[in-house]
């Protein structure tokens, strides 16, 4: 045997150090420092704050995550993900049907809280502007997917032209939620949602925007 095939070997029978993550506890954290984001702001939180409400040491934190600005973009990203994983595709045979059906109706608490949390990640931004583009992809993005898939299929039926721009129209609606909380610190409900469907998104396409009733 080789002096070389002999460290190897002992590099393998050595003890491995260190636990494996467990993503249980990624996700404690991860919803703890949603919590402490809506209740302090993001100047006020820390890390030794997530930490106790997580029940998990400092060092668990900081091995998951380098700094609180990434901590806080994994969380709110969690966050946007549980609430897209939580409805089903909708496909109601139209465009606006199936946008209309993706609106999930929050409760007024569920609206403060993540009105909150959105004017702590605004705060981060402000004071990290070379994070936005992580942001985005955090943010907007995902919602941006589901509405590229949407509107695909409205031109696989027909429904609206080819020739529509897939890609700028799907951001309207994630840009305009965006800017609505985090700009102007504003709460999204149905009647913004829909306003922004049937006066911006439904003309972008070439569609007529349903009767005021």
């Amino acid at each position: 045997m080789t002096q070389l095939d002999s460290d190897q070997k002992a590099a393998d029978d050595a003890p491995k150090l260190g636990r494996r993550r467990d993503p249980a506890k990624d996700q404690q954290i991860l919803d703890a420092a949603v919590d402490v984001l809506a209740e302090t702001g993001f100047d006020g939180m820390t890390i030794d704050m997530v930490a106790a409400r997580a029940g998990a040491g400092k060092a668990t934190v900081y091995r998951r995550w380098a700094s609180k600005n990434e901590l806080v973009l994994d969380a709110v990203a969690c966050l946007k993900k549980t609430d897209l994983d939580s409805m089903p595709i909708p496909d109601t045979g139209t465009l606006r049907g199936d946008l209309v059906a993706m609106i999930r109706p929050p409760t007024i608490d569920d609206a403060e809280r993540k009105l909150k949390v959105m004017a702590g990640l605004a705060s981060m931004l402000s004071s990290a502007p070379d994070l936005a583009e992580a942001a985005n992809e955090a943010i907007v993005e995902p919602r941006a997917r589901i509405n590229r898939m949407l509107l695909n299929r409205a031109v696989e039926r027909g429904e609206i032209s080819a020739d529509v721009d897939i890609q700028l129209v799907s951001l309207i609606s994630p840009s305009m939620v965006a800017y609505h909380s985090l700009i102007q610190r504003k709460p999204v409900d149905r009647e913004f949602l829909i306003t922004v469907i049937d006066g911006v998104i439904l003309p972008a396409v070439g569609l007529r925007p349903a009767p005021a009733r």
